[in-house]
């Protein structure tokens, strides 16, 4: 009999929708994605891994294609975080992913609704590369995945990334696989186990410093090179932001929203706790 995961795997692709997938323990994920400002649902998804989903449909009205909309949330993650973001997206007529990481490009593949590559086969390798897969069975597996097969739609070949990442420790909460709209995502991910909304995190959690500075990036909190890295976030926020203003895209805005958003708060951070002042915590 099969489990529930399987029952899901099987489910043909239904709507639009998009999930994120980041390689970091939700507690460190938390921080990141309240300053998205948007309603998101984050979960953890297996060892050293945390899902985010949509928690309302209000993005769908952007005007925008769905990858591009979960694109620009993935990069908004990614540009200030030490740990990588993939963008997991479909609808009626393609299906896809991104990988974001730091400030560099992203890579990504996309498929047809009938499960035709419709990418370049070197992004599989840097795909693997850049998260650390195994170098032997993942770049063969996810090369499978570039080819031919009459018999493999958008939704198969989605699921054919996610038994790769399994390998690397992903196990996503039951019913949240990329072949479902986003409504239906959104309902399943209610019931997973540890799910937290992140649009009501706690402002403890964004700035208090001890966890800030016991993180992996607190020798760039305080200092000369927190202030330097503090106005170059400024800079390619505030450029970013304009071109994706005059785009008219979204995710890009909101990238480049976050990165001026991450430099006014280093700089505020840096010159405050340069006093030797302490961050008062709020009460319950």
């Amino acid at each position: 009999m099969p489990t529930d995961a399987a029952r899901n795997l099987e489910q043909p692709l239904l709507g639009t929708g998009g999930l994120l997938l980041c390689r970091a323990a939700p507690d460190a994920v938390a921080p990141a994605a309240v300053l998205l400002r948007r309603p998101m649902l984050l979960a953890p998804a297996g060892r050293g891994w945390s899902v985010l989903v949509p928690a309302g449909l209000s993005w769908q009205g952007e005007e925008e294609p769905v990858d591009l909309v979960l694109d620009g949330w993935a990069a908004a993650l990614a540009v200030g975080a030490p740990w990588p973001v993939l963008a997991l997206w479909w609808d009626a007529g393609r299906a896809g992913f991104s990988l974001a990481s730091g400030v560099r490009r992203p890579v990504g593949y996309v498929w047809l609704a009938d499960g035709t590559p419709a990418g370049e086969d070197e992004a599989m390798r840097t795909f693997a590369g850049r998260l650390g897969l195994d170098p032997v069975f993942a770049v063969q597996a996810l090369d499978g995945l570039t080819r031919p097969d009459a018999e493999a739609d958008a939704a198969a070949r989605l699921r054919g990334v996610l038994a790769v990442l399994a390998h690397a420790g992903l196990a996503l909460p039951t019913g949240l696989v990329p072949v479902r709209p986003a409504d239906a995502l959104a309902e399943a991910a209610w019931t997973a186990r540890g799910v937290r909304r992140t649009d009501r995190a706690g402002w403890r959690e964004v700035v208090r410093p001890e966890l800030v500075e016991a993180s992996v990036v607190g020798p760039l909190m305080r200092g000369r090179r927190a202030r330097l890295l503090a106005a170059a976030h400024l800079v390619a926020g505030s450029a970013l932001g304009l071109w994706g203003l005059g785009r008219r895209s979204g995710g890009w805005a909101a990238a480049g929203g976050l990165l001026v958003a991450q430099g006014i708060a280093g700089l505020a951070y840096d010159r405050f706790r340069s006093d030797g002042a302490r961050l008062p915590v709020p009460p319950d």
